[in-house]
């Protein structure tokens, strides 16, 4: 065990993604067993500076394993970013007694906190918790899960519709500039075509796909199309295709934030609870600087700033499994 840990921080950061508060509970309940001080800092790196940080007990994290969103608040720090902001924020855990953090959070996230280990030499553990799964370093990112279940039961409610009314729907699907979230719901529910920023719009190949649907006399079709796309959101894509459209009765969808939210699935809350015994573990072994991830089923070290400097990448060779499913 580190002998200079003896109490740690959590604070969770940029967007909430399901599982969060399974994994705050996790690391309070892990550094309790250890009998190590476990703080509760509320809306991110903004508490952190106005000192919004309250100690927390096993009896704070009862019940909250089934909560989506996240209990300790999160929000964006343009002040973080600034030497005084990060000074002040270093100067009130240091009076806090504070020794250590877990940052939940995505990519902005963890630059933040490499920049204040960096400054302060302060001890920072992150755990991924975002629903894009666009973290390098491990397959699945906390809140994708239940973020890609949600997904697919919207979409599957919406083909009722279109198939009832012969409708061609547009979906948009969230995922920043990521497509992971559009590429495997569009797989799991069976759409005719996606579109993510992955890949260069086609646009002659999806005209010839939407031919080929019209002539077979298809009853619905499901088109996602990722946030981030290139060629423009759900709207942009349905301006620019208008020509092509003649003969559809064309529909748009924005799922928006009821992707974000939502009572976790098991294996969100299942990665988020290992994740975050993990972390305390890892601090406690004098491990700092680092990611905890999860490959083939197994937790990981990933160094911090290798999580934010290596662009994660999709598995585009899946996008020809939509093509050989609408045969």
């Amino acid at each position: 065990m580190n002998p200079t840990i003896t109490s740690i921080g959590i604070l969770t950061s940029g967007g909430d993604a399901p599982g969060m508060n399974a994994a705050i509970r996790a690391i309070v309940r892990t550094a309790i067993y250890f009998d190590i001080k476990v703080f509760g800092i509320k809306h991110g790196y903004h508490g952190l500076i106005h000192n919004q940080i309250e100690r927390m007990r096993s009896h704070d994290v009862a019940a909250i394993i089934q909560r989506g969103g996240t209990i300790l608040k999160t929000a964006r720090s343009k002040e973080f970013m600034t030497d005084e902001g990060m000074q002040i924020a270093y100067n009130n855990i240091k009076n806090q007694g504070i020794d250590a953090l877990v940052v939940i959070g995505g990519d902005g996230s963890f630059r933040g906190a490499t920049e204040f280990a960096k400054k302060f030499g302060i001890h920072i553990v992150g755990l991924p918790g975002t629903i894009d799964n666009d973290i390098y370093g491990t397959d699945v990112t906390i809140g994708y899960d239940t973020a890609l279940n949600t997904i697919i039961d919207a979409v599957d409610k919406i083909r009722d519709t279109a198939s009832s009314h012969d409708r061609m729907f547009f979906i948009e699907v969230m995922g920043r500039d990521a497509g992971f979230l559009t590429l495997r719901a569009g797989i799991a529910c069976g759409a005719e075509a996606i579109l993510i920023p992955e890949v260069d719009s086609d646009i002659n190949k999806f005209i010839e796909f939407l031919e080929n649907g019209f002539r077979r006399k298809k009853s619905s079709n499901i088109i996602l199309v990722a946030e981030g796309e290139k060629a423009g959101g759900a709207f942009e894509v349905v301006k620019k295709l208008q020509p092509y459209l003649t003969g559809y009765d064309v529909r748009v969808s924005i799922l928006g934030h009821i992707q974000r939210g939502g009572s976790p699935t098991a294996y969100d809350r299942y990665i988020a609870t290992k994740m975050g015994t993990e972390a305390v573990k890892a601090l406690l072994q004098g491990n700092t600087g680092i990611m905890i991830g999860i490959q083939n089923d197994k937790t990981i070290y990933v160094p911090l700033e290798k999580a934010i400097k290596i662009h994660k990448t999709i598995d585009t060779s899946e996008l020809e499994i939509i093509n050989i499913m609408n045969v």
